[in-house]
């Protein structure tokens, strides 16, 4: 009977469904939504907030890549995106490494230059969430989240 019962609840309209699948990979969320935010020139980006997406968020600012980002209220963090004088993006590229269905660590001297030091590694350690810089500074390895130039 409570299968049933379940089955019905999922065909009702989303407003008034009480059933909900979590999301498996948050950091890809994150990343996607400022990848496309960037893409449509859009000056900010809403995303569900968590306290691994704030931390990428803070580096992501500190590295010069995003403007600002703000927790808007208790759920929500809005990023606030970067782009160059003449329009153009600050963020090239943002790519995910590390995935829910293959994780990647590397050793402190294993973890990956991108472009050459142009871009950076996000990584997160035992020390914390941090550059790949910061990282080997530090002498700590960890997964490398994803790469952004």
């Amino acid at each position: 009977m409570r299968e049933i019962a379940d089955v019905l609840i999922c065909h009702l309209p989303s407003a008034i469904c009480t059933k909900s699948m979590g999301m498996t990979d948050p950091i890809a969320d994150l990343l996607t939504r400022i990848r496309n935010g960037n893409t449509a020139g859009k000056t900010s980006v809403d995303i569900p907030f968590s306290k691994i997406k704030a931390e990428v968020a803070r580096i992501l600012k500190e590295e010069g890549f995003i403007q600002d980002y703000i927790r808007s209220d208790t759920r929500t963090l809005q990023v606030q995106l970067k782009y160059a004088e003449n329009g153009k993006r600050v963020i090239s590229e943002i790519k995910r490494i590390s995935k829910p269905g293959c994780r990647v660590y590397c050793a402190t001297n294993e973890i990956p230059k991108v472009l050459n030091g142009l871009g950076i590694a996000i990584v997160s350690t035992s020390k914390g969430v941090l550059t790949d810089k910061a990282a080997r500074q530090e002498k700590v390895g960890g997964e490398v989240l994803c790469t952004v130039w």
